[in-house]
């Protein structure tokens, strides 16, 4: 209450010095008892009318505000700009704009949090419930009683294992985007070797691309150059790389190249695969987008390692690239510091 009645104070303060200038006139001119006595009633009636106006003021500014926040929550205002507060008031408009445009952003983002989770939430199920199924229909079929049918037992056997595959690597998959976007990834960097480093990646990829008569081919590394990275994480992308470089080419090569930069090296997966067409080179770090969806499940993808890739490399603060022309390749960079 002080503070409400010192600031009506500061709203009228002209009237105040008027008043003063009353009683040093008073004072000048001289004054008898009953002088004295009215002067006192008059300050006393003064005092109680400028408690009364505060009261009433500070009444009124209450219930501007109250409509205003009202309005807010009944989303009553296309824009922030709309938010006009009266003349005594104007000091906060600022502020109460600003603090709209912040729950304007948080509403919106939550609101994309929201779509965001019901699509996750509809594609895990649906990736998990074709290999459950698929599994399912094997083993159903031997238990009545293909298991003893020479000709398709072990083939369904296969099968099924193939899909537990898949379905162990989904859930791998899904286990790591959800660490990663929690914040819970933890990551070790150090310097290390880039030659030796990316050779034994690359060799063990050798066989799986031998048998669809792929050459692969890592181009010389200087011997001294050293990069710093989390290993175990940049494993993680250089798999999910060259694996899906492997995975879409039929024919030709998939090379790896690492150049170095002056403060970076670049690192480079090249292919001469499907391509991607230009429509969805944006989208192909979404969660389970597939630009060739059946072909991708039945070569076991979860459709979520690009998305790791993304994750990783934003949290080694550098972004990977993409350049593809449809039917002619497809090639993938990012870069590390030195």
């Amino acid at each position: 209450m002080f503070s409400t009645y010192l600031y009506t104070i500061s709203l009228y303060k002209w009237q105040i010095l008027v008043f003063l200038l009353f009683i040093v006139i008073l004072f000048i001119i001289g004054f008898h008892e009953a002088d004295f006595i009215f002067l006192i009633l008059l300050f006393l009636v003064y005092n109680i009318a400028m408690v009364y106006i505060s009261i009433r003021g500070e009444n009124e500014r209450t219930k501007t505000l109250k409509d205003i926040f009202n309005k807010i929550k009944n989303n009553e205002y296309a824009s922030a700009q709309q938010i006009i507060l009266p003349r005594y008031l104007i000091s906060i408009q600022d502020e109460i704009r600003s603090m709209y445009d912040k729950v304007q952003d948080d509403i919106d983002y939550m609101k994309k949090l929201e779509k965001v989770r019901s699509e996750f939430l509809g594609n895990v199920s649906h990736e998990l419930r074709t290999p459950i199924f698929t599994i399912q229909g094997y083993i159903e079929t031997l238990l009545n009683g293909a298991i003893d049918d020479q000709k398709v037992n072990k083939q369904f056997l296969e099968k099924a294992s193939r899909h537990t595959n898949i379905l162990n690597n989904l859930l791998n998959d899904l286990i790591d985007i959800s660490m990663i976007e929690a914040g819970q990834m933890r990551l070790s960097f150090c310097y290390f070797n880039a030659d030796e480093y990316f050779s034994s990646i690359v060799n063990e990829f050798i066989p799986l691309a031998e048998k669809k008569s792929l050459k692969l081919v890592l181009h010389p590394i200087p011997q001294d150059l050293q990069l710093f990275a989390d290993l175990e994480k940049l494993k993680q992308v250089m798999t999910n790389l060259i694996h899906n470089a492997i995975r879409y080419t039929e024919s030709g090569s998939i090379e790896i190249t690492v150049e170095e930069e002056d403060k970076f090296g670049k690192i480079t997966v090249k292919d001469t695969g499907i391509g991607i067409a230009p429509e969805y080179l944006d989208r192909i770090f979404e969660r389970f987008f597939r630009v060739n969806k059946a072909r991708s499940k039945e070569s076991g993808d979860s459709g979520l390692g690009l998305a790791i890739v993304k994750h990783i490399l934003d949290a080694h603060g550098t972004k990977v690239e993409v350049q593809s022309k449809l039917n002619e390749g497809t090639a993938f960079n990012f870069r590390l510091k030195k």
